[in-house]
């Protein structure tokens, strides 16, 4: 089943890939590893979910934001590489929480992200991560997520 269809099947499909927020690209490949620049809560030039996790949004909330921010990344690999089939795996996830003081739920957060990859890329989806606390995102993102991915060679 191909990652559209795994999407469809979970009610979501592959958004545009958002362009930057600054003077930076979205993906650098570099040998056989993609760098995904930080994916935030954005859609169709809108940010979708902002603010702190544990102040106006809820844990819930938060995993919404870091499950879209995922599906941008999506978008990004699909873009740079023409589709998935390159796509070997995912090594690496970062994601960078919008927390309100006393919330150390992050983890929880992130998982928005590492279930939608799980659910749409299967043992493609196994991967190395990391969940940070931060007092505000750009642009007053709730969830920033940073991927490492390997590809197989063109």
């Amino acid at each position: 089943m191909s990652v559209q269809q795994k999407l469809a099947e979970l009610g979501l499909e592959l958004p545009s890939p958002p362009q930057p927020l600054g003077s930076y690209t979205a993906v650098s490949e570099a040998g056989n590893l993609l760098f995904i620049s930080g994916q935030v809560p954005l859609s169709d030039g809108k940010m979708v979910y902002s603010g702190r996790v544990g102040e106006n949004l809820t844990l819930e909330e938060g995993r919404k934001a870091a499950q879209l921010a995922a599906l941008n990344v999506l978008a990004q690999i699909s873009r740079h590489l023409g589709g998935f089939e390159r796509l070997h795996h995912i090594v690496r996830v970062e994601g960078h929480v919008s927390s309100a003081d006393g919330f150390y739920g992050q983890p929880a957060v992130v998982d928005g992200a590492s279930d939608l990859f799980a659910a749409v890329l299967g043992d493609k989806a196994g991967h190395a991560r990391s969940a940070f606390s931060h007092s505000q995102g750009p642009a007053d993102a709730a969830v920033v997520i940073v991927v490492i991915a390997e590809i197989l060679p063109a």
